[in-house]
């Protein structure tokens, strides 16, 4: 069995939750590789040494281009801001070394194409962290519409929002910055996005309207000074698939009593289903003939969850579908042919979202292609 050597760059909040699943996969799963923890990188040296003895790396980096040339990496996992995305992954590449990389993919469309160019000229595997499309209640979700079970699809309707910005006296930081791809609809709205085109195909045109509701925060905690923000707080768009559905898409971080509302609702001639990330083990469903939902709890019968848990109804929860993520990963890496997003993906979804901040911006409906 070959060897899959993983080196990690970033060691925040998504750094972490890609070191447990790195972790925990090779427990719930049996891989076709032998994965080994290489290497951290984190501009602080001190941290990036103690992320490398707590989560079992072989050796830390303080600069990512050393852990990008480190021969024991074969897999580079991207956890930084959003900006650093694009020169670490051009430069993963041109190592020749597979990439995974957190959303959004890049600060801009163009940076986007250049990235899904350079991956296929390259032939590397990439994978982009949408990591929620892992969760066997949406896989179940994509299987009940691809058999047919809702008819012909005919409204969409999906929203993720949160509350961590709704505090104006919340001073700024890089995802107020629009060159760090921030704002509400790229640190957020990205993730309903990529769900509304796995479940239902392309989007061929769109309307929107963007608001900025707090244009002024504090520069920093100790800094009271006010410092303009020229990035969305709140985007409402409406969808036209290419298959005659209509949907609409809504992202905030302003709406209070949310933490994880990543929800979607998918209409059809013959029901409905619904899902709300907040409850992210059931899937309500409505078909023709019945008087009200069914809430259906996932189990071991639904691909992934059995990984975790044997019995239904015991629950699975963020990390695990980072874990999910991950063994897609490293099978991909494997040469097997298993599906996730990758740069490709990614690109359509960026491509979505410019075109949803180009309908705002003009006030019109602008068309993909």
């Amino acid at each position: 069995m070959r060897s899959l050597g993983i080196g990690l760059i970033g060691t925040g909040f998504m750094g972490r939750a890609h070191a447990l699943a790195f972790r925990n996969v090779s427990a719930a799963f049996e891989l076709p590789v032998h994965l080994r923890l290489a290497a951290v990188a984190d501009a602080d040296a001190e941290r990036a040494q103690q992320c490398a003895s707590a989560w079992g790396f072989e050796r830390a980096h303080s600069d990512w281009q050393q852990l990008i040339s480190d021969p024991k990496v074969d897999l580079v996992a991207i956890t930084t801001p959003n900006h650093l995305h694009f020169p670490m992954a051009m430069a993963a590449i041109a190592a020749g070394k597979a990439v995974y990389c957190e959303k959004p993919l890049a600060v801009s469309l163009q940076q986007a194409d250049d990235m899904r160019q350079a991956a296929r000229a390259a032939g590397v595997v990439t994978r982009v962290g949408y990591n929620y499309q892992h969760n066997p209640v949406l896989v179940q979700a994509r299987e009940m519409i691809a058999r047919g079970e809702l008819g012909r699809l005919i409204s969409f309707a999906g929203e993720f929002s949160e509350d961590f910005m709704a505090d104006p006296a919340l001073p700024w930081s890089w995802r107020c910055e629009a060159e760090h791809a921030g704002g509400a609809l790229a640190d957020l709205g990205s993730h309903v996005l990529a769900l509304a085109r796995y479940l239902m195909g392309d989007v061929e045109a769109v309307c929107a309207d963007s608001q900025t509701v707090h244009p002024l925060r504090p520069a920093s905690h100790t800094d009271p000074r006010d410092t303009p923000i020229h990035v969305d707080d709140q985007t409402h768009a409406l969808l036209r698939f290419r298959n005659g559905a209509r949907g609409s898409v809504s992202s905030s971080w302003l709406k209070h009593g949310y933490k994880n509302h990543l929800s979607v609702e998918i209409s059809g001639t013959l029901g409905t289903l619904r899902f709300d990330q907040e409850r992210l083990n059931e899937l309500h469903v409505c078909l023709q003939g019945q008087s009200g939902f069914e809430r259906r709890l996932s189990g071991p019968d639904w691909p992934g969850y059995a990984a975790f848990s044997p019995a239904a109804g015991h629950q699975l929860g963020y990390n695990e579908l980072k874990t999910l993520e991950v063994h897609a990963v490293i099978q991909a890496c494997a040469g097997l042919p298993v599906p996730g997003p990758d740069f490709e993906e990614a690109w359509q979804v960026e491509r979505l979202a410019a075109a949803i901040r180009r309908a705002a911006q003009e006030q019109r409906w602008v068309s993909l292609d």
